[in-house]
């Protein structure tokens, strides 16, 4: 115990990726070291392509290696999955509200403006062009706050609870989240899915204002008071990972 114990003091730390080639493809792997992980483990991120493979405490690099290159070809297969990346940029179309609209830059100034130009919906922003990344994401942020908190009045009402704050990030694993303190968090992308989603989400977290949990009850309580959640599920389930290539 005491000679396995000083071997992974004096380890020399893992590198942040692995290289591996698949043909004439080159990939990075990157290492998650876990202490509670029993085996080696891939994963390809649907929202970033991002590849990442989870390593026992006692497992060697090169054994990590060898398991990344003899499933190579299982993660460029993954790969070629990921939703093709979307920046926000002149010309782009993205969801809003799960309506497609192009972006589109006019000089002068102003704030970020819905319009439709010959039928088309369009998000049109003004100022400096090398900002308009960063407009198009400060207007969509703005536009989920004021749907959540619209949401949030509504179900407030049929529920008999209030958040104690709503906080807008921009979360990977899940698109929102209740603390114990009743604090409601949720993902700015919302915004870019059909509104059912949205609303279905804020029930969702709303009714763990009552139930901190995902019981017979809780699913009771949210089907009580919101119409749609199937809907919503399917629609997150098909597309929800789409909406992490936009910006």
């Amino acid at each position: 115990m005491a000679i396995a114990l000083r071997s992974l003091l004096l380890r020399t730390p893992d590198p942040d990726f692995l290289e591996i080639r698949h043909g004439n493809v080159d990939l990075q792997v990157a290492l998650r070291r876990r202490p509670t992980a029993r085996r080696l483990t891939l994963r390809v991120s649907n929202a970033t392509g991002e590849v990442i493979m989870t390593v026992p405490s006692r497992t060697s690099l090169a054994t990590a290696q060898k398991f990344a290159v003899s499933h190579s070809g299982w993660i460029v297969a993954r790969l070629a999955k990921v939703p093709a990346r979307m920046p926000f940029e002149v010309g782009a179309g993205i969801p809003l509200r799960g309506e497609a609209h192009r972006i589109a830059h006019r000089a002068g100034r102003g704030a970020c403006a819905v319009e439709r130009i010959d039928g088309e919906p369009v998000i049109v922003v003004t100022g400096d062009s090398a900002h308009v990344s960063r407009r198009v994401r400060d207007f969509l942020q703005r536009e989920v706050r004021r749907d959540l908190t619209a949401a949030s009045e509504v179900y407030a009402a049929r529920l008999g609870e209030r958040p104690r704050r709503i906080t807008v990030r921009d979360t990977r694993s899940r698109w929102g989240s209740c603390t114990a303190s009743g604090e409601l968090n949720f993902s700015w992308r919302l915004i870019l899915a059909p509104p059912v989603v949205l609303d279905y989400l804020v029930a969702h977290e709303m009714a763990h204002l009552r139930e901190m949990n995902h019981s017979a009850r809780f699913w009771s309580l949210v089907g009580s008071v919101c119409p749609h959640v199937d809907e919503a599920e399917r629609w997150l389930k098909r597309h929800g990972a789409e909406l992490h290539r936009y910006g």
